[in-house]
């Protein structure tokens, strides 16, 4: 597949970090698997991925946990 953003190149399979934030709450999760574009950098996220990476945000938050660092798991 070739990037929908630069359309330079094919993305690869890799993985990335995603910050979020609302309000004072911020979390970094690391290692989220993606496609990559080597040429601009864009992540492109697998649906079930999102799904997962979103359902691990919003339990963070109600853990009132209000600034962390995890990884995907």
């Amino acid at each position: 597949m070739i990037c929908l953003i630069c359309r330079q190149a094919e993305i690869v399979p890799g993985s990335t970090s995603i910050p979020f934030e609302r309000g004072e709450f911020r979390l970094l999760v690391n290692h989220v698997p993606a496609r990559i574009c080597p040429v601009c950098g864009e992540a492109i996220l697998e649906e079930m991925t999102a799904i997962r990476l979103l359902s691990l945000v919003e339990g963070t938050l109600q853990d009132g946990l209000m600034d962390e660092v995890r990884d995907f798991e």
